[in-house]
């Protein structure tokens, strides 16, 4: 496929071609959208002319989801996968061409940001919780090599914009409720006056699960506010915070459990009341200082906390090991960070964009684990079992270069040096237990390049090639594959070369057209070694290789009808046999994994499509997704079987002097299809799936005012 658009962009048919020097195409060539991705740190730049696959998904239109869980709003960008569990205790799994599959809570291998604000920690471990689609604009995704200027564990980026405040001070209330006890209410309110702007954005989302034993409630708030100092100076604050009192794990289930009851929790989800508890506070500041006309200072500062308690499903009988941490985990996060840049733009006839810039973060965590019992009962917290101050400290410097060289042809190149360190001082110090403290220090130089060409006005064709690295987070180091105490310092940093070939392409009627093809070579690929009862160890399993095909198309079919399909291909392997442990207590691995074997909780294709329609005062959408099989293990001896799924939406709006009021409802899985939502990789018990709920409704109201 891709080969044939790249043959229709480089053919003299069709649009307008490219016009030579000092000939006038205003009226010729077709007007392209200028979207900047602020995610790629290119002030002038628009997306279409960067050589990197990127996407931005606007969160200003009229949406018919719960607003519970980001997975809604990524539907449809090829590369990219978002599962919503039915799990609020262990959060949306997202990875991007496979980076990040492994994680079996939160996010790993792809890098997040909130507002310009990193939303994933200095070890690489990120979470979407406190993503707000309440108060959002839009969220910007870059796939592929240029992710590796992010520094560590950037497999991929997301990126979730707030909304500008806007004169009037328009509000939005917006409730829905549905299937199983879900029902969730939002409001923001933007304002603006002449030097300062706000968006105060609030949300609750409450739901009684879709499983048993999958309650979970979270609220959400977000404060952004602009300050503009004239002359070319802005200060922009955030704060926000998450509360997830208390969410319950149902946890996996084994294929038979699935095709007897998929709703059904497992016996030891109930009898040790599986659960997390959540909070997050976090503040941050930018400020941006124009010095003359091409010179701008970009100042960031940040710093919050995290607090996490979850009670684990282990039987005592296994805590009895005096080298156990307990079945309660007690997680204390304090973090920080420091983002300079200076950033240049010029050059009339051939424009030049350069950034310098460096990053402080740093995280203090202390990590405590408790006996998940007193006496005969369970589910509570007991006595200590692990009690360790960690850190880490990440230092980097990166600088990049856009250039237009030529009249069709740019350059995008970047370094950035990374240097991660981590350390722990253990404070559980017994006879059969112990000194476990220990230090490591991991450091890296990613460069990355890409040529863009523009055989037309409306055609980018690209190559990009760079090198990435992943650093285990503390998360994964937290338990020794060997069943040893402390952290997991022999693991390495998995390192990447990517590469990868695309082009892009839009029409004058506003259709959009990308298409890529990528590689990913990674050595000492970080792998599951054993997850036995939602806890997990990692080991290094030698080089791993991810590629395939992407493509994406937008197009207007008329005046009210647009059309969107996305699809990808992902083929995602280990390239070296290994070692693994199979069976309850094995801590020597004995069985081998041969060379070739799928890497687990990648799915080999993807396909996504939307049909909209518009009318005045009417619209509905029909939507499809499909998703193929997904091996659960390394051996590839189980894997969840590929779906389908239809979901339906329709609203109804009503436009006042002052505002308008729309109805709207939608039906998810309309055909009601059994399906695995997501699976738990190389689950020690046979639990590997995460059943995908079955037909839902929602109905809900979004009133918006103006003055």
């Amino acid at each position: 496929m891709l080969s044939l658009c790249l043959a229709c962009a480089l053919s003299p048919a069709g649009a307008a071609v490219l016009d030579p020097p000092g000939r006038d195409a205003a009226t010729e060539a077709p007007t392209l959208e200028r979207v900047v991705v602020e995610a790629t740190r290119l002030r002038g730049v628009p997306a279409f002319e960067t050589p990197a696959s990127t996407a931005t998904i606007s969160l200003r239109g009229e949406s018919s989801g719960a607003g519970g869980d980001v997975s809604e709003a990524l539907r449809g960008v090829p590369g990219l996968l978002a599962r919503d569990r039915q799990n609020l205790a262990q959060d949306t799994q997202l990875s991007i061409r496979g980076f990040g599959a492994r994680s079996t809570f939160g996010v790993r291998g792809v890098r997040l940001y909130a507002d310009g604000i990193p939303a994933s920690m200095p070890d690489g471990q990120g979470q979407l919780s406190h993503f707000s689609l309440a108060g959002g604009d839009r969220i910007e995704v870059i796939r592929g090599p240029f992710s590796a200027l992010h520094g560590n564990s950037s497999g991929g980026v997301v990126q979730i914009w707030s909304a500008e405040g806007a004169p009037g001070d328009p509000w939005r209330a917006r409730v829905a409720a549905g299937s199983d006890d879900t029902w969730s209410a939002a409001a923001q309110l933007l304002g603006a006056g002449a030097r300062v702007d706000y968006n105060l954005a609030l949300s609750r989302y409450d739901t009684g699960g879709w499983r048993d034993h999958s309650a979970a409630r979270r609220d959400t708030a977000n404060l952004r506010l602009g300050v503009d100092l004239g002359e070319r100076r802005r200060l922009q604050l955030v704060l926000n915070r998450v509360d997830v009192p208390e969410a319950r794990d149902p946890l996996g289930l084994s294929a038979q459990q699935v095709r007897d009851d998929p709703r059904q929790a497992v016996a030891n989800a109930h009898l040790f009341d599986t659960r997390k508890t959540v909070r997050q506070d976090q503040a941050g500041a930018t400020y941006e200082h124009g010095l003359g006309e091409a010179h701008t200072l970009r100042l960031m500062a940040y710093g919050g906390r995290r607090e996490v308690v979850q009670v684990l499903p282990i039987p005592p009988g296994a805590q009895a090991n005096p080298l156990s941490s307990g079945g309660v985990i007690d997680l204390d996060n304090r973090y920080d960070g420091l983002d300079a840049r200076w950033s240049w733009q010029g050059g009339a006839a051939r424009p030049l964009e350069l950034t310098v810039g460096g990053n402080l973060d740093r995280q203090r965590q202390r990590r405590r684990g408790y006996e998940n019992f007193v006496g005969e009962t369970l589910g509570v917290r007991g006595a200590l079992r692990r009690d360790e101050r960690n850190r880490v400290d990440n230092a980097d410097l990166y600088a990049q270069a856009w250039w237009r060289f030529a009249e069709r042809w740019s350059l995008l190149a970047g370094v950035r040096r990374s240097e991660v360190t981590f350390a722990s001082r253990d404070r559980y110090v017994t006879g059969a237990n112990p000194d476990d403290s220990g230090r490591v220090r991991f450091s890296h130089t990613a460069p990355v390049a890409g040529l863009s060409f523009a055989p037309r006005a409306d055609v980018r064709v690209y190559l990009s090639a760079g090198r990435g690295f992943e650093t285990p987070t503390f998360n994964e180091m937290s338990y020794r594959a060997d069943g040893g105490a402390g952290l997991a310092f022999g693991l390495r940093p998995a390192v990447s070369d990517n590469l990868e070939l695309g082009m892009k392409w839009r029409g004058a009627d506003g259709a959009t057209l990308e298409a890529a093809l990528f590689r990913a070579d990674t050595d000492d690929e970080l792998a599951v070694a054993r997850n036995v009862a939602g806890r997990s160890s990692f080991r290094n399993v030698g080089s791993a290789r991810r590629q395939g095909i992407e493509a994406a198309w937008a197009t207007p079919l008329g005046e009210a009808w647009d059309l969107r399909l996305a699809w990808s291909r992902l083929d995602a392997t280990f390239r070296d046999a290994y070692l693994i442990c199979q069976g309850v207590g094995c801590t020597v691995p004995d069985v081998e994994v041969a060379a070739g074997a799928r890497i687990p909780g990648v799915p080999q294709q993807q396909l996504f499509a939307r049909l909209q329609w518009r009318g005045a005062a009417w619209s509905a959408a029909f939507e499809g997704e499909a998703t193929g099989d997904v091996v659960v293990n390394d051996l590839g001896s189980e894997a969840a079987a590929g779906y389908g799924l239809l979901h339906l939406e329709a609203a109804r709006r009503w436009d006042g002097r002052h505002g308008g009021l729309r109805l709207f409802a939608r039906i998810d899985n309309l055909l009601d299809r059994d399906h695995v939502g997501s699976v738990i990789v190389n689950e020690g018990n046979g639990r590997f799936y995460e059943p995908g709920a079955g037909r839902t409704w929602l109905l809900g109201a979004q009133w918006d005012w103006a003055r």
